[in-house]
């Protein structure tokens, strides 16, 4: 999609691909195609963190006080999609999309001095310890029960599906510290180092064959009071307001943009069951491009929402819950496609045997590298950050009133 830019946003488009050229090296390259997760995994996240943040990039949406970039929403924009389209790794959100701007927003001062430096540093590597194994759409149930003793609470229970627990040296977590009323009114946002005595982490291999989640127990851990951010028993509120962050923001068109192009030259190459190229095929042709025309709809609904944080105004639940629901289902489209396409090459996970595609030579680039483990991946996009019954939901209240 052409987009119509200023003379100064044009020229921050050329700083930033001349960035990436730079910076983005063959070898990071390399790692990133290996990727199958959601986000990159340790020393690549810590390696593309660094780089980031020796740049002054690692945090753009930040303000400045607090070492953001000071750009406009238009150059965040132009930034995330330069970065999608060249395939950067995905750093892990925890910290610096999630737990930083809930800081910013309900933490005290000494939260605020203490943690944000170390999160835009990358000192810090944050998991998320939410769901439970009764409480995952519904995070309202939750059973993790913080008992006030002193200046502490007791943490007893259990977190699953926790995303970089393994790496992670901080987790930021909801316990119910009153039980009494409605559910949602009895919890609480605390923060806790991973290597306080009785926290433990057991890895669970998702059937892509990534470790990417955990299970984390909680036997009597201890957590300062001093750790609890915002009010004691106003954690959903805290919890809402981190949402909006983990649901909303950037650019997923250029990442979903690149995808699509890289799908597009397998199936020039690749021949179907008949020895002609796939792209000579009607029917797949048809299906490639219903999935462009989702990709620009995706385009134009975060442009929408830029103009309307410059404008000063709310995009509210309903854009973020829209972009969550069609970003989410055209990722496994995109994941199912590619599968397909390559045929019986796409049925093999072997990354390092397939490691000459890693460079981007070769047919499909970095897709035939992962192509299953991509694909099984993706099946849990609809699920995690609110499923897409959840979005449902959400948008036919936010936005048709029902």
């Amino acid at each position: 999609m052409d987009i119509d830019l200023t003379p100064e946003d044009q020229q921050f488009r050329e700083e930033v691909r001349s960035f990436l050229a730079e910076r983005y090296t063959p070898e990071l390259r390399a790692a990133a195609a290996r990727q199958a997760g959601v986000f990159a995994e340790g020393e690549l996240a810590r390696e593309w963190h660094r780089i980031l943040y020796e740049q002054g990039w690692v945090a753009p949406s930040w303000p400045v006080e607090h070492g953001g970039a000071g750009w406009s929403p238009m150059q965040r924009y132009l930034y995330d999609r330069e970065c999608g389209l060249a395939g950067t790794p995905a750093l892990p959100a925890m910290g610096l999309q999630m737990c930083g701007p809930v800081i910013m927003g309900y933490g005290t001062q000494a939260q605020k001095d203490y943690f944000l430096p170390r999160i835009l540093s990358g000192e810090h590597y944050w998991c998320q310890g939410y769901s439970e194994p009764g409480a995952g759409s519904d995070l309202a149930s939750l059973k993790t029960r913080a008992v006030r003793d002193g200046d502490d609470y007791v943490v007893n229970g259990t977190k699953i599906w926790t995303t970089h627990a393994h790496n992670a040296n901080w987790m930021f977590l909801l316990a119910r510290t009153a039980t009494e009323g409605r559910p949602q009114a009895g919890i609480s946002f605390l923060l806790t180092p991973m290597d306080v005595d009785g926290l433990s982490v057991t890895p669970i291999i998702s059937m892509s064959g990534e470790h990417e989640v955990n299970q984390c127990f909680l036997d009597n851990v201890r957590i300062p009071v001093s750790q609890r951010v915002g009010d004691e028993n106003e954690g959903w509120t805290v919890a809402k307001y981190l949402l909006e962050f983990e649901r909303g923001g950037g650019s997923a068109a250029g990442r979903l943009g690149a995808q699509l192009r890289k799908l597009g030259r397998i199936a020039r190459e690749e021949t179907g069951e008949d020895g002609r190229p796939l792209w000579e095929d009607a029917s797949f042709r048809s299906r490639i491009a219903r999935l462009e025309t989702e990709v620009l709809a995706i385009e134009w609904t975060e442009l929408r929402g830029i103009a309307g944080r410059t404008a000063g105004e709310a995009t509210g639940d309903a854009n973020a819950s829209m972009l969550k629901l069609i970003v989410s289902e055209a990722t496994q489209k995109i994941s199912e496609l590619a599968v397909e396409a390559l045929g019986q090459r796409g049925a093999v996970d072997q990354r390092d045997a397939l490691g000459m595609f890693a460079n981007g030579v070769g047919i499909g680039a970095s897709y035939a590298l992962t192509p299953t483990a991509r694909y099984l991946n993706a099946r849990a996009a609809t699920i995690f950050g609110g499923s897409s019954e959840v979005q449902r939901n959400i948008l036919a209240k936010a936005a048709l009133g029902l």
